[in-house]
């Protein structure tokens, strides 16, 4: 029988349990194979009640999964219904709609038991890098044509994995061992979450999760509601533009803060697009919450009762509720640009609180690579998927830069050079930070950055772009100055879309500049001794330095001089 326990004994299970999911998640990344797993983190992770409620989430991962993936296990439940959940179980999903908003997260639930008792589930997510279909990109004109859908299923039932599944799986997509291996590694690491959270239920002495959930769910629904009512009650309305596919799109959003809740509500927005760059309300609401949350309560945790008081309205069809069989493949370029839509009503509520836009989106592309079609190809030419993050600046904060080459909100990291080469014949020519694409303010918005892409010789390769920002850089805020666009062409000239499936032929490169974040406040409120170091630094030019900051031409000689002597600025 479980013990009474005091409020203390609760809180040590509390941060057991974040551990315990942490452990789970840091499971995940090292035993997957897919790049943007093992070296993006682009996961999640967590642990929930028998009533499929998130109780806790791993720090490890994005919050487009933790946030959509706490509203998954209760469709778990509901399909694959209590009465057919066993011991052993483990399910699968990529049902974008009940999952994470596109086909390339794959969700897994396991159910947790305890002396033959079911006491709790665990839950995990991983981005794969290939799905069958188009692959992965705006291409599409339905979900249909973005590859495989997995309903929610059972990937195993009492420990006996579905073979014919696995082999149906395999004969669909183009990196069978890949996308198996990471199936196996989901479902490896919801395995370990249950091996801890079975060690401190015994320590514990606890037959249920029951105490702990009550416990975790009041505390963080009182603490939310605490820093909402503290919050001057008011509406505002937020609006931004971004490139879209072939059209821009417009986000509007009115936020209302009442009592007890914040209400988000995108009427206005609009409409759905005929290409895959449409998002699921599920992942609309995962990014809408994750942008109050940081600026009202940031050091809550996230679990059901942290999310509840964060409300979404946004009508049917259109960009940021789209329906199936809506293409959503990219999802994540307009689900990343929430946020600073939010915050440009939020701004109205509570001045010098949220940032100036920044990249908003992440800078993916992925690179499909094959023998040259031009002329023989030498032996070792062979086909590859590549697919890398990348991302641009983020804005600049009220009193701190913009960080550098730097994901929000989406906290994926980018990939390293040597990662990417390492899958396939890829080549980066170039990486670096882009001086002066930061916007200027009295705070900076963060740099891009450069990068060449080419392949092997004797490849060729279809890129996909996944790009935003080319028509419509990050816009600052309280005078800040906007941030530098994002450019793509080939390097002899050829201009090339910022998104969509696109051929490059051998010898080819891809010249790509990322977007900056923008700047927050009058530039020329600026402290002089962080101009002189972003001059130092190389992150803005000497015309920067004196156009936008008022920096004078002694200053600037003075500055090269100590450069050039090496001494520190």
């Amino acid at each position: 029988m479980t013990r009474e326990h005091s409020q203390v004994s609760y809180q040590v299970m509390w941060n057991r349990l974040i551990s315990v999911v942490e452990e789970q998640a840091q499971a995940l990344i090292r035993t997957a194979f897919s790049t943007s797993v093992r070296e993006a983190g682009d996961l999640s992770a967590g642990v929930y009640d028998t009533h499929g409620r998130m109780l806790a989430q791993a720090v490890t991962g994005t919050p487009g999964h933790v946030n959509a993936m706490a509203d998954a296990v209760a469709h778990f439940i509901r399909e694959i219904g209590r009465q057919n959940i066993f011991e052993g179980d483990v399910y699968i999903t990529n049902d974008p709609w009940k999952g994470t908003g596109h086909l390339h997260d794959i969700t897994m639930v396991t159910p947790s038991f305890h002396r033959g008792v079911l006491v709790g589930f665990f839950a995990c997510t991983a981005h794969i890098v290939d799905i069958g279909g188009r692959g992965f990109g705006a291409d599409a004109a339905s979900v249909y044509e973005e590859g495989l859908y997995i309903p929610i299923m059972k990937f195993a039932e009492r420990t006996e994995v579905d073979m014919p599944f696995i082999r149906l799986v395999r004969a669909n997509v183009r990196e069978p061992d890949q996308l198996i291996g990471d199936m196996y590694a989901l479902a490896t690491c919801n395995e370990i979450g249950h091996r801890r959270l079975i060690d401190m239920m015994e320590e514990f002495e606890l037959d249920t999760l029951e105490g702990i959930a009550e416990f975790i769910l009041e505390n963080s629904r009182r603490a939310t509601l605490e820093r909402i009512g503290a919050l001057p009650a008011g509406a505002a309305s937020g609006e931004m533009t971004v490139d879209g596919f072939d059209s821009p799109i417009t986000l509007k959003v009115k936020l209302t803060v009442e009592k007890d809740r914040i209400v988000s509500d995108f009427t206005g927005t609009s409409s759905v697009d005929k290409k895959g760059i449409n998002c699921p309300l599920v992942y609309t609401k995962a990014y809408s919450c994750y942008a109050l949350k940081c600026a009202i309560a940031p050091e809550i945790p996230n679990n059901h009762a942290s999310l509840a008081p964060f409300e979404i309205v946004a009508a049917e069809d259109t960009i940021v509720n789209a329906k199936h069989p809506a293409p959503v493949a990219l999802r994540h370029i307009i689900g990343h640009f929430v946020p600073d839509a939010v915050y440009d009503a939020l701004d109205q509520i509570l001045p010098g609180v949220v940032p100036a836009e920044g990249a908003g989106s992440l800078c993916n592309f992925q690179v499909s690579l094959r023998p040259r079609s031009d002329a023989p190809a030498p032996p070792g030419a062979r086909r590859a998927e590549v697919l890398t993050f990348n991302s641009g600046g983020s804005g600049a904060r009220p009193t701190h830069d913009g960080l550098n080459a730097t994901a929000f909100p989406s906290g994926v990291m980018t990939m390293p050079i040597e990662a990417t080469e390492h899958t396939g014949p890829v080549i980066i020519w170039r990486k670096e930070l882009r001086p002066d694409s930061g916007g200027a303010g009295e705070t900076r918005g963060g740099l891009g950055q450069y990068m060449e892409v080419g392949a092997v010789e004797g490849h060729e390769f279809d890129f996909q772009a996944m790009f935003d920002r080319v028509n419509h850089p990050a816009q600052g805020r309280r005078g800040g100055h906007a941030g530098e666009p994002t450019t793509i062409s080939q390097d002899d000239g050829a201009p090339m879309r910022g998104k969509g499936k696109q051929f490059v032929p051998h010898g080819r490169k891809v010249m790509l500049a990322f977007p900056g974040g923008a700047g927050y406040g009058d530039p020329r409120n600026r402290d002089a001794a962080k101009v002189r170091r972003d001059l130092a630094l190389g992150y803005i030019s000497a015309r920067v330095a004196k156009e936008s900051y008022g920096l004078t031409d002694e200053d600037i000689a003075a500055v090269e001089a100590a450069v050039s002597r090496g001494e520190t600025v």
